[in-house]
């Protein structure tokens, strides 16, 4: 009885810590993302600040408010630049979709018909009031479907453009807050730092330390992922005659790292219009590449990124699942990255959830000793 009341006590309590973590990444976390992303910003600043204002003997402020512009003035640039390209690149492509299907798709489809139309001629002439049926039919539903693709997605780009005065009232409070952030970094962060008990506090300054670490390691593995896949696409590319493939290939690679799209995002379309243009053996090629590509990733992935982060391949693929499934992007970092954080808590004795074995326990022990050292 002892034990079971202990273990309700212990999932009531880890499952109310759970639900705040989900409420605050889910709720809070979007409501006050132009902040959190203020303090991010801010906080990856920190060192070069320092550094600028050491270096030059000029006041910590007024190096922050020079960081700070340079870096917005950068990345700004090159996001509304990109931004535009993409969003004038997109409308055309929208409009152009009816007689793109028009000039390119209806002859090759038409001329299909023909060849199928005489083949059943041959076989059984009785059918072909049917099949001429049945090709109008699915002829009109084409021209509907990509007749309403280009509405929906004509409105869809209207709802990011009336977006577009929210977004831009984000992004100034966003720019706002990392200038004052940045100037006042130390005390910020030291008033917090003080409405924390000791305990609090070192558990905190250890998630802070093992969680920047374990990031930092992810995005490691990722652009080692990110850099075989481009290899992969560059060569396979090449082989295939394709033109500007260098190009093409770290297009794709950096498109890999979404988690919902991927690789399959750009490689399939491309497979199924080369098919629609008549070129089977080149889209054959294009879908075979695309398999070969698919299957190295989910055999490197899950032990390139288990093994940096200290998870089982297994582990790490159902964490990265899941993290998919609930948070998108955030959640196939975030899920690995959590879990990687509790195995190390519980490793170091800062939590009890999982049982180690003594060589654990001990490796555990001697990586503690080694921490507190000086």
């Amino acid at each position: 009885m002892e034990k079971r009341k202990k273990f309700i006590i212990n999932f009531l309590y880890f499952a109310i810590i759970i639900a705040a973590i989900f409420f605050a990444l889910q709720f809070a976390l979007s409501l006050l993302f132009p902040f959190v992303a203020a303090l991010f910003i801010a906080y990856i600043l920190k060192h070069p600040i320092n550094f600028i204002a050491r270096k030059t003997k000029m006041p910590r402020k007024l190096a922050a408010i020079l960081m700070v512009l340079i870096f917005y003035g950068t990345i700004g640039t090159f996001l509304v630049l990109a931004s535009i390209r993409a969003f004038s690149f997109a409308t055309d492509l929208v409009q152009r979709l009816p007689s793109i299907f028009r000039i390119y798709v209806n002859p090759v489809l038409t001329d299909l018909f023909d060849q199928l139309e005489q083949a059943l001629e041959q076989a059984d002439p009785n059918i072909l009031d049917t099949v001429d049926y049945l090709w109008s039919q699915f002829m009109q539903s084409l021209r509907s479907i990509v007749s309403n693709l280009s509405l929906t997605s004509m409105e869809a780009i209207s709802n990011v453009a009336s977006s577009l005065p929210m977004l831009f009232i984000k992004l100034l409070l966003m720019v706002i807050s990392t200038f004052f952030i940045a100037m006042d970094y130390e005390r910020l962060t030291g008033f917090c730092m003080r409405q924390l008990n000791g305990w609090a506090r070192d558990i905190f300054l250890q998630v802070q330390k093992y969680v920047v670490g374990t990031l930092f390691v992810c995005i490691r593995s990722y652009a080692l992922i990110m850099s075989i896949t481009f290899m992969e696409l560059f060569l396979g590319l090449s082989l295939f005659g394709v033109e500007y493939a260098l190009l093409i290939a770290l297009c794709i690679a950096v498109f890999d790292i979404l988690p919902v799209l991927g690789t399959g995002g750009i490689m399939i379309p491309w497979a199924v219009i080369t098919a629609i243009l008549g070129d089977y053996p080149m889209a054959l090629k294009l879908f075979g590449l695309y398999i070969f590509i698919t299957i190295v990733r989910n055999i490197i992935e899950p032990k390139i990124v288990g093994s940096q982060i200290g998870l089982h391949p297994v582990v790490t693929l159902v964490s990265m699942f899941a993290g998919v499934q609930l948070f998108g992007v955030v959640g196939l970092f975030g899920f690995p990255i959590g879990l990687s954080l509790l195995m190390h808590l519980n490793r170091t004795g800062t939590i009890k959830i999982f049982k180690l074995t003594a060589e654990e326990e001990s490796t555990s022990g001697e990586e503690e000793r080694g921490s507190e050292s000086p």
